[in-house]
């Protein structure tokens, strides 16, 4: 696939929207109170020690709002925040308009303006975005984050465990089948934990799973 493609084929996909994304597009003024009350640092705290330092290439995948890609940014990343949801890049681009942080309309599972960009970083996040994958969805999705992660880098995700809100598409996955996905693809995983919910909401929690490349 050409870049000229790959940006028709991204641009499709986001003025179409995704069935994982649906609701979030109408909510996006909502979910920017959510998002913004939690503090990175809160989100990220038992994985910091398993980033690398800055500065370090970064991408966001499922971006939101930007919260993440904005403190990463400011501790002197180069920072790709990949958000397939037109509302809430144009939130995340109010929220936080000093942040360096090249916003791009892209999602999974190809990724593919970034697979076609063929930049490779050291560093990936998808912070409450792998839920909304299908299982079908995962092995291709893998595939592309794996092409798109440096020698050395670290994949930092979480599982979504708990009921799936109204209007949402979710899917809550034992963490051994993205972890043998991963491990497929040459993966190596440095980290699982667990946490609650940082919403209160009733019945969720999440797993906190962190991979590494080997150089």
């Amino acid at each position: 696939m050409s870049a000229a493609d790959a940006t028709s084929a991204a641009d499709a996909m986001s003025a179409a929207g995704t069935a994982g994304t649906a609701g979030y597009g109408e909510a996006a003024e909502q979910l920017a109170v959510q998002y913004e009350s939690v503090a990175f640092t809160e989100v990220h705290h038992s994985l910091l020690h398993l980033y690398p330092a800055a500065p370090a290439a970064v991408l966001d995948v499922g971006a939101g709002t930007g919260r993440d890609a904005a403190a990463l940014a400011a501790l002197g990343h180069r920072v790709v925040a990949a958000e397939p949801t037109p509302e809430l890049r144009a939130v995340g681009r109010r929220l936080h308009p000093d942040a360096d942080i090249r916003w791009v309309a892209d999602a999974l599972p190809a990724l593919p303006r970034l697979s076609a960009e063929g930049e490779r970083f050291d560093l990936i996040l998808l912070t409450a975005v792998w839920m909304h994958l299908t299982p079908a969805e995962g092995p291709p999705a893998m595939d592309a984050l794996g092409r798109l992660l440096a020698p050395g880098g670290r994949l930092a995700l979480t599982l979504r465990h708990g009921p799936v809100p109204p209007g949402r598409r979710m899917f809550d996955l034992p963490p051994e089948h993205t972890i043998a996905l991963a491990r497929a693809r040459g993966l190596r995983l440095l980290h699982r934990g667990a946490r609650p919910d940082l919403h209160g909401r009733e019945g969720v929690s999440w797993t906190e799973l962190v991979f590494g490349r080997g150089q």
